[in-house]
């Protein structure tokens, strides 16, 4: 009798619970299985479930937070097959933000937005991403911190549309009636990809991009030169090269500083990449149309 009795206990607990899962009513969720996942699995995982700050964590508390994520989701799942005609309203809510967002855009109108993607980036790639985009201070940041700065950066230029970048893209050069000729027999450059024409060529070119990557190749600094300045904004800009010496008179700028006085003067960026010998140049002048020197 003791043995029979014993054998219908646990043959009722094993009906409950299967092996392995320790979680009452969640048959989906097997904790030994997922103990058995690797660290980066767990990570990966956890990611794809929208749980950020995994990066310190260790294996324990990896598998502690996905089981704990699993099963608020299944909780979530059986509170929502509960109720009735509300459920069916829920279902449409749900499929209606579904189709407004993909899966891992978490920011409203703006596809081009991958938050999960962005997430999956290595520290050195999110800080790259930044820096390109004019954000600075992100040396001491975190990733949870440089993935949210980079995602706000990315939702700010969506929100405030093409013009809040002017001549990031695209490279136009800027003309008026007393264009110079250097600028008129300069090779226009309007992308990163585009090249020179032959060694020593003469460029042009308005865009961001273009300039930061010549500039940082170059181990150069955006600055402006101390006691130009006028009305609060930035004066004379210049580089400051390691090659050239340190000048003490030249002031640190962000991108985003020496970029927004770039635009407003309505200056064009002439430089070189290499000499006519085929090494590298650090040339360069600023010149609009208007004839304001930079």
């Amino acid at each position: 009798m003791p043995t029979t009795s014993s054998s219908g206990r646990g043959s009722g607990s094993t009906a409950t619970n299967p092996p392995g899962n320790q979680t009452p009513n969640t048959p989906d969720i097997n904790e030994s299985e997922i103990a058995r996942l690797k660290v980066d699995q767990l990570r990966d995982r956890l990611r794809r479930r929208g749980v950020t700050g995994t990066a310190d964590m260790r294996k324990d508390d990896l598998v502690e937070a996905l089981v704990k994520s699993m099963r608020d989701g299944a909780k979530k799942s059986t509170s929502a097959g509960a109720g009735g005609s509300s459920r069916g309203s829920s279902s449409a809510k749900k499929s209606t933000s579904s189709s407004a967002n993909p899966p891992g855009n978490q920011t409203p109108n703006t596809p081009d937005i991958d938050e999960s993607e962005i997430a999956r980036l290595k520290v050195d790639e999110l800080r790259s991403r930044l820096r390109a985009r004019g954000v600075t201070g992100t040396s001491d940041m975190h990733k949870p911190d440089l993935v949210k700065a980079l995602v706000k950066s990315l939702r700010d230029d969506s929100g405030s549309g093409s013009g809040s970048r002017s001549g990031s893209s695209g490279g136009g050069v800027r003309t008026g009636s007393q264009t110079s000729k250097s600028i008129k027999y300069s090779q226009e450059v309007t992308s990163v990809d585009d090249e020179p024409e032959r060694p020593g060529r003469s460029l042009v070119t308005t865009d961001h991009e273009v300039i930061r990557q010549w500039a940082e190749a170059r181990k150069g600094v955006p600055c402006t030169v101390d006691g130009t300045e006028h009305d609060g904004h930035a004066g004379v800009l210049r580089f400051d090269f390691p090659s050239n010496g340190r000048e003490e008179r030249l002031r640190e700028l962000s991108w985003e500083e020496w970029f927004r006085a770039f635009d407003e003067r309505r200056l064009n960026f002439i430089y070189q990449e290499e000499r006519s010998d085929g090494r590298q140049s650090n040339f360069f002048r600023l010149e609009s149309p208007d004839r304001e020197d930079g």
